[in-house]
């Protein structure tokens, strides 16, 4: 046989051997890896709220009468001044224009008595006039300007009256119910719209006592609307009542949401996670990290002997967990900083066996 095929035979088991391993390289598992940190801890408490609205209306007329018109329907928004009720002014009319007359009246009155006053006070300086009279005049003229004044204020409570004939929207909102209809009479103190504010939005939380102390402005509080699924957005906090519901053992806790893109509306519900500080620092790995079994045992699989060709061989650990917040995990038992866990692909490992890191290629 030819020494060159010689050699090929020799070689063949070599070449297919190297193929193999080759081929069983490409189908090792791929996994995500990440290390075990040192962080501070935190204590995540799970809120259930609903976005409030920091003022809703009952909104009344001050005077009875009959309903002409209503200018507004339920969901309409509405600024403040806009007129939502309008009730029948005919006889208001007519009462201010009789009190104008009136005030009309003793005005021109005063006019005369004062010109007669003014011509008595210059007989008298002559010597030509009683001084009585004079007297007499000038009490008329008290009483007449006294008549006037009584006559104008009348006139301007007529005023006031015919323009609450037409009630106005005290501040920016939304109609959320309309409690009466045109044709109806409506007496002083009936409200006849509800009006909700939908600017300025606020979310109501109710928070155990026992986290009281540990709250301030600068508490980290992430948020997820019903409304918006999939999204998390960090509340600002407003306010942290210290008035406890003696029943449930809670405070009220008011955040905002300052995302100008949101569209709000009142009663939406919410879902929080508080993030309060523990004082302390321990080892956290990602959530997913984690794999539960069903006697309670928690595991973690470690990287062990990371080669340069980007391969490694994994192992669980048993573990025991503290905390969890902010999408980690803190662990108190089983493993040591700066080691790699698996966190994703982690499902169906081996022990000792050789896996290919995703982030290897």
């Amino acid at each position: 046989m030819h020494s060159k095929s010689l050699r090929l035979l020799c070689l063949l088991p070599w070449l297919l051997l190297s193929a193999g391993i080759a081929a069983a390289e490409s189908r090792l598992t791929r996994v995500a890896v990440d290390r075990v940190e040192t962080a501070p801890i935190v204590e995540a408490v799970p809120l259930t709220g609903t976005l409030t609205s920091p003022r809703v209306a009952q909104v009344s007329t001050s005077v009875g009468g009959l309903v002409e018109a209503i200018n507004v329907d339920v969901g309409d928004r509405v600024e403040a001044g806009d007129p939502l009720v309008r009730l029948d002014r005919e006889l208001e009319r007519l009462s201010l224009a009789a009190s104008r007359a009136a005030t009309r009246q003793a005005r021109a009155e005063l006019a005369d008595v004062r010109r007669r006053l003014e011509e008595a006070r210059q007989l008298r300086a002559r010597q030509s006039f009683p001084e009585t009279e004079v007297r007499s005049l000038e009490a008329q003229v008290e009483v007449q300007q006294a008549a006037v004044e009584r006559l104008a204020a009348e006139e301007q409570r007529r005023e006031a009256r015919l323009r609450r004939h037409v009630l106005n929207a005290p501040f920016n909102g939304v109609i959320n119910r309309k409690l009466t209809e045109a044709g109806e009479w409506v007496e002083p103190g009936m409200a006849v719209v509800e009006l909700i504010a939908v600017e300025g939005l606020r979310l109501d939380f109710r928070v155990p006592q026992r986290h009281f102390p540990r709250i301030d402005e600068q508490t980290r509080l992430e948020v997820e609307l019903e409304a918006v699924p999939g999204r998390r957005f960090e509340a600002r906090i407003g306010a942290v009542v210290p008035v406890n519901d003696p029943g449930a053992r809670t405070f009220l806790l008011r955040a905002y949401l300052d995302d100008p893109e949101l569209r709000l509306t009142p009663g939406m519900s919410a879902h929080a996670e508080l993030q309060l500080g523990t004082g302390r620092r321990g080892l956290v790995v990602p959530r997913d990290a984690l794999l539960r079994y069903p006697d309670g045992r928690v595991g973690v699989w470690v990287v062990e002997g990371a080669g340069e060709d980007g391969t490694a061989t994994v192992n669980e650990h048993q573990v025991e967990i503290g905390l969890a917040f902010d999408g980690r995990v803190e662990i108190r038992s089983g493993l040591e900083a700066g080691m790699q866990v698996v966190t994703a692909g982690n499902e169906s490992l081996q022990p000792g066996q050789r896996v290919r890191l995703a982030d290897s290629d």
